[in-house]
């Protein structure tokens, strides 16, 4: 499946909200959003950019993914279907 190419930082952190992260701090122009498991945290920074680029948008995705375990094509299908 293919990565949308309009995707902007605050849709993007409203589709990881429903898996868990919270938006914990912003300096400057990046957001740092959080999820805990267990007795780990995960961080995902991202920037407020509109649209994010595709290769940033990509390597978040990435980070995600492996974060919570699944595929990155599974990952996408969750956040944009």
């Amino acid at each position: 499946m293919k990565i949308p190419r309009d995707e902007s930082a605050e849709s993007l952190i409203k589709k990881l909200r429903s898996l868990g992260y919270i938006k914990t701090r912003q300096t400057g122009s990046h957001i740092r959003i959080s999820r805990s498991h267990g007795d780990k945290t995960f961080h995902l920074t991202i920037p407020n950019h509109n649209p994010i680029r595709i290769g940033t948008l990509s390597d978040i995705l990435k980070e995600a993914a492996h974060q919570l375990e699944i595929s990155k094509e599974e990952l996408i299908k969750q956040l944009f279907l």
